[in-house]
């Protein structure tokens, strides 16, 4: 052997060394959680900073999930399969997007999953509109309220003194 093509270990130490001094590890942990608890359909996972209600995330063996419950320090989720196949310490990954399921003429006959998935084996749904399943929609306002002619009495013994029964004007 040529002890020119030979490699010497401190050089490779060295490469090694700058290549470690160099490194930067990020951690997301407003895109990405850590599983902390799974059982009877839901996740609690730690992280997800900036996940937003309704929202997919995905699981590891492509199982998907819908947060819910977003509190302070974890978010509770739906799980959309098995929770068998996930355990504590698994990665939870933001997928930014709001859960919708496909309308339409080619879902007649068909079922689906609840993000939408058919289990049926006869292909995708080619169903173009996916509204929401949470719609944002505002609440119209109440009615304004009149001033009523008279005080409303409190207690039933006030009501029945008038003499006329509970109800009646």
């Amino acid at each position: 052997m040529a002890t020119d093509a030979m490699v010497r270990p401190d050089e490779i130490s060295q490469i090694l060394k700058r290549q470690l001094l160099g490194f930067k590890k990020e951690i997301d942990v407003y895109e990405t959680g850590t599983v902390l608890y799974v059982g009877d359909g839901i996740a609690r996972v730690h992280g997800l900073g900036n996940v937003r209600a309704t929202e997919l995330v995905e699981f590891p063996n492509g199982i998907m999930g819908m947060a819910l419950n977003l509190e302070a320090d974890n978010v509770g989720c739906v799980l959309f399969g098995e929770d068998s196949h996930i355990k504590e310490g698994d990665t939870v990954r933001r997928t930014e997007r709001i859960v919708e399921v496909p309308v339409g003429e080619e879902l007649l006959g068909r079922g689906v999953h609840p993000p939408g998935q058919p289990p049926d084996g006869q292909g995708g749904i080619d169903a173009s509109p996916t509204p929401p399943v949470a719609p944002t929609v505002t609440c119209t306002r109440f009615t304004s309220r009149f001033a009523l002619p008279r005080p409303v009495q409190r207690s039933q013994k006030a009501a029945r003194s008038e003499g006329s029964p509970l109800g009646a004007e």
